[in-house]
């Protein structure tokens, strides 16, 4: 008979938050490093998503008067709104460890296997992208998530085996930016989901404001709202702007930094009064220019933009939707009239700014 080879449970590591790669094209490692300590440790120094906020506060004091884990949680929205974020809250708010991965980084079940019998009762783990897990690791997730159990199979034929882990009961925190690409199975094994919309900019003015403070910055409120409506609702893009605006003035203006030096840090960085970047301004006018307005499929828009279209879809679309600059239609995206004004608006000088920048 064929000898199986015993599996061995790993030596638990120290269970710990773990910084997971920016999902920003445009970030380099010390933004990621800034990032990290830029964001909230409580939910008291969140900005933003007050309905979801609220619902969570409301379930992680039941679950701690009751002495249990939380309910697996999904959090669905586009990249930098706070997810990651969260989910470290909540474990802070939850008197828990968190251990944190991502959907590509879990690329067979004995992986799944090492991090889930790792975890400690009431312990989080995390997922980033979960959407991207494999049909195979996704499928060996469901019973750990229901019934806090897993069956791993050894060898193959008649000498394969069972061997059933019971695990402790932990708390699933799934984060992803296109919620549809879950299966239902998947969806419906989570207690809560919750949608988290863009940011008003209201919002990013708190953000912003908060940001400075702990980055040693002084800013006006009129400079706030400046960098505020160029951060295409988006609280990690916000805080980027910022430590751009930083930079400029800091080597142009000696450090004084006021409304026009935001204005025109951000014009250098090829970032125009709608917040859109070279690459959102790149789309719209394929549509608008090779395609007349469109529709035009994702597929052939990528493919005359030699653009991934997963980049398409995932960091310039929801925005620009968002914002009217573009619309799904049956037949394809197509450009928006407030598209059309907002080209016509900008003067040629910026245009060329932007050119050169991108």
């Amino acid at each position: 008979m064929k000898r199986a080879e015993p599996f061995a449970k790993a030596e638990k590591p120290p269970a710990r938050a773990m910084p997971l790669p920016s999902t920003s094209p445009s970030e380099n490692d010390d933004d990621q490093i800034l990032n990290l300590s830029l964001r909230p440790k409580r939910f008291d120094e969140f900005v933003g998503q007050g309905q979801v906020v609220e619902n969570l506060r409301v379930a992680i004091q039941a679950a701690k008067r009751r002495e249990e884990a939380l309910e697996h949680l999904l959090l669905a929205g586009p990249p930098g709104l706070g997810k990651t974020s969260i989910a470290h809250i909540v474990a802070h708010e939850m008197g828990a460890k968190i251990t944190a991965t991502s959907g590509p980084a879990i690329g067979r079940a004995g992986d799944l296997i090492g991090i889930l019998t790792n975890l400690e009762q009431h312990d989080i783990l995390f997922i980033d992208e979960i959407h991207r897990l494999s049909k195979v690791v996704e499928e060996f997730l469901y019973p750990a998530m229901e019934n806090f159990e897993i069956d791993f199979v050894i060898d193959k034929g008649p000498y394969a085996k069972t061997i059933k882990f019971h695990l402790k009961r932990f708390t699933l925190i799934g984060a992803t930016t296109r919620s549809g690409l879950l299966s239902n199975p998947m969806r419906s094994r989570f207690g809560m989901v919750s949608h988290l919309e863009f940011y008003t900019p209201e919002e990013l003015v708190q953000v912003l404001h908060r940001s400075a403070k702990i980055l040693g910055m002084s800013l006006d409120p009129e400079t706030a709202r400046a960098i505020a409506e160029r951060s295409r609702g988006t609280p990690r893009i916000a805080n980027r702007l910022l430590r751009r605006v930083r930079d400029y003035a800091q080597v142009k203006v000696d450090g004084k930094i006021s409304k026009e030096v935001a204005h025109a840090a951000l014009a250098a960085q090829g970032v125009d009064s709608f917040g859109l970047d070279g690459l959102d301004r790149k789309v719209l006018r394929t549509i608008i220019e090779f395609y007349g307005g469109g529709p035009v499929g994702i597929e052939a828009l990528a493919a005359a933009l030699n653009e991934e279209p997963d980049t398409i879809v995932d960091v310039v679309e929801p925005y620009l939707l968002s914002a009217g600059l573009l619309k799904r239609t049956a037949r394809g995206r197509k450009a928006t009239r407030l598209a059309y004004q907002h080209f016509a608006g900008l003067k040629e000088r910026d245009l060329e700014l932007f050119a050169a920048s991108a």
